[in-house]
């Protein structure tokens, strides 16, 4: 095969290339220039929050964004840094150091890139939803929990990263509140939940962060009031781009050391930004019309999170809100994403000076916001009132982001979902033993009584035939008054597995050295190749491998006459 067709590898800024315009141009600088502004804020409070600082947050945005925009699958995907990484990232750095989250955030990209060669782009997007909401739900919490230190000015300088210990720091802190920093923290908050009252274009967090910068300005100025902290006196802004340079290990560690203890953070790195880019391109799809190509956004997201760590960036996705501002804007093509960068990257370059007058409270009241509309809360009230399977899902999956992490909360809530996916594929499937007479069903016809042939009876199996069903038919059989010609039933098994192949082998051999004959009925062509493979219909033979149960029927009348003739 041609290793281009094998490789699905197609972004939408190349094809959008082909049949540009003025128009197109157009609508794209307008589109850009707006969410660029909309990422302002975002961008420098996600790095703050991570644990960086604001400058590595905007340039995740500038080579992530316009990497993600040139080569990604969706036409109108705005990639950077996003509020769902925040714990992971936090947590990397106080484990790894710098140095770690860099290599880290590589081994995703790869593995992302990796992913989207082998196809595996649909499949991502059938994470389980209880799993989705519970983990983005766990992950506003804490990042509403990170910001009470800025919000309210407690003056915190070593919070506990465990979310007990922070939260029983804070109420013991709750005494050293500074009222000027709580009233910008939460005016900003008001500020930004009512902006889009009287203004749909204005971005509110960039509405709060502008008032609030010029309230801290006055207050500070020609108020005496120094006591609001600003980006300028925590963070140390750069003077133009920053350098590349190669990551370094860990203090002590060899690369093969490093690798193996950052693995399970890469893998859920790269999972989350798997899962959160496909979810913002699919919502995108359904506004504008439009089809992404999942396998290419993947390595388009695995290409920039490669790239980003040489500049000091963070690990970056695609964005949703930012996504859906670019549409919303009149964005038409890819090209609307890399005006977004050049925004930021204008920012970086010449206004690094009013970025440090940014007060903390109003960044944590946007990181605030953030966390609220991240949380979900009115899904999670819905889902509570539907399926008791996926609530328990969703609320194992948030509480054990919470307390404990994402990569244990992700392992936990897929082994769930699984186990209680197929408990109830075990309730919906059935088998039973028929004897003397059977009704069959005909779709849109009148059901028909069939006779069944003297010394015969027939297993029928409803559903997927895997393992638990599997033990179920051996059980079934074992306890079972044998006749001498058994037919077994499969025209609504769709699948069958190792364990379902190896039980039913048991059970035609364990027929056979009986004397029993073994009739199979009904079977799909895709299990019928499975059957094949294992070499079951030859052990049965041919002859008795029936299309239907009126044939599987006369062929057991057929094999009891013979019978009836030896004795």
């Amino acid at each position: 095969m041609n290793a281009k067709k094998m490789i699905d590898f197609h972004p939408k800024f190349f094809d959008a290339m082909k049949s540009y315009s003025r128009d197109k141009f157009a609508a794209d600088v307008m589109a850009g220039i707006i969410v660029g502004i909309v990422a302002i804020p975002l961008a420098i409070a996600f790095g703050i929050a991570s644990g960086v600082g604001p400058a590595e947050g905007l340039m995740t945005a500038v080579i992530a964004g316009v990497l993600i925009s040139m080569f990604g699958g969706s036409k109108v995907q705005i990639g950077g840094p996003t509020g769902a990484f925040i714990v992971i990232i936090y947590g990397v750095i106080q484990q790894f150091g710098l140095g770690g989250l860099a290599i880290a955030t590589i081994m995703a990209g790869i593995i992302l890139v990796v992913m989207g060669l082998c196809r595996l782009g649909t499949i991502i997007k059938f994470m389980p939803y209880p799993i989705i909401i519970g983990f983005t739900g766990g992950i506003a919490i804490t990042i509403f929990s990170t910001q009470i230190n800025d919000l309210f000015g407690l003056g915190l300088t070593d919070v506990p990263a465990n979310f007990i210990d922070k939260w029983i720091l804070y109420i013991k802190s709750m005494g050293n509140i500074d009222w000027w920093s709580a009233g910008m923290g939460i005016l900003s908050v008001v500020l930004i939940a009512s902006t889009p009252k009287f203004s749909k274009k204005v971005p509110g967090s960039l509405l709060a962060i502008v008032v609030m910068t010029i309230a801290a300005y006055l207050l500070k100025e020609f108020g005496g009031v120094t006591s609001i902290k600003t980006i300028g006196d925590l963070y140390t802004l750069p003077e133009g781009l920053p350098t590349p340079t190669v990551p370094s290990l860990p203090e002590g560690e060899t690369l093969f050391a490093t690798i193996q203890n950052l693995a399970p953070v890469a893998f859920t790195i790269a999972m989350l930004g798997a899962i959160e880019s496909l979810l913002s391109a699919m919502v995108a799809d359904g506004v504008i019309g439009d089809r992404h190509n999942s396998n290419t956004e993947l390595i388009g997201q695995g290409i920039a999170n490669i790239a980003v760590p040489f500049f000091g960036g963070i690990p970056a996705t695609g964005a949703i809100a930012r996504t859906m501002a670019n549409i919303n804007n009149g964005g038409k093509t890819p090209v609307a994403g890399i005006v977004h960068t050049l925004v930021l990257l204008l920012v970086l370059l010449f206004l690094g000076g009013l970025v440090k007058l940014i007060p903390m409270p109003c960044l944590a009241g946007v990181l605030v916001m953030v966390s609220y509309n991240m949380s979900g809360w009115r899904t999670i009230l819905s889902m509570c009132k539907s399926s008791v399977s996926g609530t328990s899902v969703l609320f194992v999956t948030l509480l054990l982001t919470v307390f404990f992490d994402l990569t244990l909360a992700i392992e936990v809530g897929l082994v769930m979902a699984i186990m209680l996916f197929m408990k109830r594929a075990m309730e919906s499937a059935h088998i039973s033993v028929i004897r003397d007479e059977m009704e069959v069903h005909h779709d849109g016809e009148k059901d028909e009584i069939l006779t069944i042939p003297a010394n015969t009876e027939v297993f029928e199996i409803e559903g997927p035939f895997f393992f638990g069903i599997a033990n179920k038919f051996d059980e079934l059989t074992r306890n079972t008054d044998a006749m001498p010609i058994r037919v077994v039933r499969m025209r609504k098994v769709t699948f069958i597995d190792a364990t379902g192949l190896h039980n039913l082998e048991i059970f035609i051999n364990a027929s056979q050295k009986e004397g029993r004959v073994v009739i199979l009925s009904g079977v799909h062509d895709n299990v019928a190749k499975s059957l094949k493979k294992a070499g079951i219909v030859n052990l049965v033979g041919e002859q008795n491998v029936c299309s239907d149960i009126h044939n599987a029927l006369q062929r057991a009348a057929e094999v009891g006459a013979v019978v009836s003739q030896q004795v």
